[in-house]
């Protein structure tokens, strides 16, 4: 059990919005060849972050929408609203639906996303 405060309330995921934790590719392991060179996959390289969860808020039925949508300004809570109006945009990238729900839910203005996304 750690007793040293284990970096008390810094960000533990890397991206973040505060620059906290950023990754060290100098601290990297070399590729191990197995059968030809094995490398690391930058998951990041793939810019289509947006159909798979747009497809899956179409599929929801309107109660479900509706869930989805006070379950995430729940969760949001206390988030700086930043953060809020970056993820409303992205909602926004899946479905327009979904943001303006995420939105509504949230009592944020969408002129208020336009500015921020």
């Amino acid at each position: 059990m750690r007793v040293d405060g284990n970096y008390g309330s810094t960000l533990g995921y890397e991206p973040n919005s505060y620059g906290e934790w950023k990754q060290q590719p100098e601290f990297s392991e070399p590729p191990l060849s197995i059968d030809g060179d094995a490398d690391h996959w930058n998951h990041r390289d793939d810019d289509d972050y947006y159909t798979q969860p747009g497809l899956l808020f179409r599929a929801m039925s309107p109660e479900q929408q509706n869930a989805l949508f006070a379950n995430t300004a729940r969760a949001m809570g206390d988030a700086p609203e930043e953060i809020k109006l970056r993820h409303i945009g992205n909602c926004m990238k899946a479905d327009p639906a979904y943001g303006k729900g995420v939105a509504d839910a949230l009592g944020i203005l969408l002129e208020d996303i336009s500015r921020e996304a």
